[in-house]
């Protein structure tokens, strides 16, 4: 059966974990956080179905009766937001280019860089076992302070031209003690980026992905899906604005899932023992290519199976924050 695993925190903010399958959800025994469970799993030389049995599940819980009170928070976080990194890739699904390669051809009179990167990915991204394949774009989000809860608003800076989704699957990761990457598993994603800065100039592409991110109430325990088939929204005064399906897992993708871990972890700093790590699988579908622009209370919806609860965020702008640097 689907495993899956939930962070609950009530009203007086006591944390739980809740471990749910395709006929019960139950809160596990013992621990608060699915961090603390992952570093049990570690220690104990188990994976996490085997720390759940050892800790053992207590009381039956409605999961989408506690998802609708607001009680389920992110799927993963940490008590030091300094110690959880947002990253991810671009470029990786099939037809992930024909988007980027819209916003970008205008400044290119050949074959744009995001068409190159495209296709090298087609030809190398899914090496054979223990070869290494080519390496993807690869983006940094920002730290555990950008990572917003479901049902939470995405809040674009004042100076952000655009807020938009960007519909995927998220790993999630924690680093052992001895420096081993351990994925604990997948949550549907929005990475939210900023689509009209991105378009003006593609070295700007770094500067457009320095948004918050959204993460799914689920985390998807197990072997990664091959195939996984969604559906992304966009509501506007209660009404579908734009609605398109999405497509992830490795039969839809031109890298591998193994070849973009090798080519997130094979840096050093990105092995702390300790840290969690968010990673964006990337996507092939954007409302704006379609030329929807996203305006101030927009509903963002995601959802997909084997996941059971939807993410939705609402759109919004933080206020205009004056910075000046002094000179001590």
């Amino acid at each position: 059966m689907t495993l899956r695993l939930l962070q609950h925190r009530d009203a007086s903010g006591a944390r739980a974990v809740i471990a749910a399958t395709d006929d019960r959800a139950a809160f596990v025994n013992n621990v608060e956080t699915i961090r603390a469970l992952a570093l049990q799993a570690i220690a104990a030389g188990t994976d996490l179905a085997g720390a759940i049995a050892a800790n053992g599940t207590g009381a039956a819980v409605d999961i989408a009766t506690e998802y609708a009170a607001g009680h389920i928070i992110a799927p993963i976080d940490h008590a030091d937001p300094a110690h959880l990194i947002l990253a991810g890739t671009g470029l990786t699904h099939l037809g992930s280019a024909e988007g980027r390669d819209k916003m970008h051809r205008d400044a290119a009179a050949a074959q744009t860089d995001s068409m190159r990167m495209f296709l090298e990915g087609v030809e190398g991204g899914k090496p054979a076992a223990g070869a290494i394949g080519q390496q993807p774009e690869w983006f940094y989000k920002g730290d555990g302070s950008q990572l917003v809860a479901p049902g939470e608003a995405l809040t674009m800076p004042s100076f952000a031209q655009d807020g938009g989704e960007e519909p995927e699957l998220a790993g999630i990761y924690i680093i052992g003690p001895d420096g081993t990457p351990f994925r604990l598993g997948l949550a549907l994603a929005n990475e939210f980026s900023d689509h009209v800065t991105e378009r003006h100039n593609y070295l700007w592409l770094a500067h457009s992905k320095l948004r918050q991110a959204a993460l799914g109430p689920e985390l998807l325990v197990g072997d990664l899906p091959d195939h996984v088939e969604g559906s992304c929204r966009i509501r506007r005064d209660g009404a579908i604005l734009w609605e398109k399906p999405f497509l992830s897992g490795e039969a839809n993708m031109s890298h591998s899932f193994a070849n973009l871990e090798h080519h997130h972890f094979k840096y050093d700093l990105f092995r702390r023992p300790g840290d969690i790590h968010v990673h964006f699988f990337g996507t092939a579908t954007l409302s704006f290519t379609d030329m929807i622009r996203t305006r101030e209370g927009d509903v963002f919806e995601i959802e997909a199976r084997p996941f059971t609860l939807p993410l939705r965020n609402p759109l919004a702008r933080a206020a205009e924050r004056p910075v000046a640097v002094k000179a001590l």
